[in-house]
């Protein structure tokens, strides 16, 4: 993930869009907006990890649950 990317991200998924859904779903306490925000950056963060792992080439034009159980069973093997 390159550093243009995170700043974007945490700007969008971790301040604008959680401020935008506390305040239109009318909440209240801040544990509220800190759960929002985590759970929004935290989506982001795996949904660009498993993009990043479906642009690599030798991944392309593959499922995300089969790739990523090819890549498990590689990995066992070569431990």
């Amino acid at each position: 993930m390159s550093g243009k990317r995170l700043v974007i991200g945490l700007i969008v998924m971790g301040v604008a869009l959680p401020l935008t859904l506390f305040y239109l779903l009318a909440l209240q306490t801040l544990s509220q907006l800190f759960t929002i925000a985590v759970s929004t950056f935290l989506t982001w963060g795996v949904t660009d990890f498993l993009a990043n792992i479906l642009h690599r080439p030798r991944l392309q034009n593959r499922t995300p649950g089969g790739a990523i159980r090819e890549d498990w069973e590689r990995r066992q093997k070569d431990s």
